[in-house]
């Protein structure tokens, strides 16, 4: 049921519970999980992200998210995640691009911005996990899931 998705991936954004602990919550296989957070996250995307004490304003883009920032003083914390996720089937295209670290998980990365009191005002940025050390080689060694917002220098790390 369509609602019953919405409630996991509203859960599941909101709590940043592992999609196996929803999965136990709900009764539902952990890919259901997943399933259900990658049908409905883009359609919240889409429709922009409410900011806490302003009815009406959305923000849909990350350079929304900045200006906002900027405008009202707001400190943002950035965070990403890895989320564990199946191993793409054989003799697909980009299967290793899914491969990321030491123990050769097969992840997806996620970029989620906040504010001071951790409401999230943007997520985005999903790329497979080994992604993340071809952005920082190309970066001079930092990081650089999101770009610095406009006329900010970045700092790495």
């Amino acid at each position: 049921m369509f609602a019953d998705r919405v409630l996991v991936a509203l859960v599941h954004l909101r709590t940043q519970l592992p999609h196996a602990a929803l999965a136990e919550l709900y009764g539902v296989g952990p890919s259901s999980v997943t399933e259900a957070i990658g049908e409905i996250r883009p359609l919240l995307a889409d429709r922009g992200f409410a900011v806490p004490d302003q009815p009406g304003l959305r923000l849909p883009m990350l350079a929304d998210v900045f200006a906002y920032a900027d405008a009202e003083g707001v400190t943002l914390r950035i965070d990403g995640t890895e989320t564990q996720v199946r191993r793409p089937k054989a003799h697909r295209p980009g299967r290793c691009a899914f491969v990321s670290g030491k123990k050769k998980q097969n992840t997806m990365k996620t970029t989620t911005i906040s504010d001071g009191q951790g409401s999230t005002l943007w997520s985005g940025a999903d790329r497979p996990g080994k992604n993340a050390r071809s952005d920082r080689d190309a970066n001079g060694g930092h990081r650089r899931a999101v770009p610095p917002p406009p006329g900010r220098e970045s700092r790495g790390g």
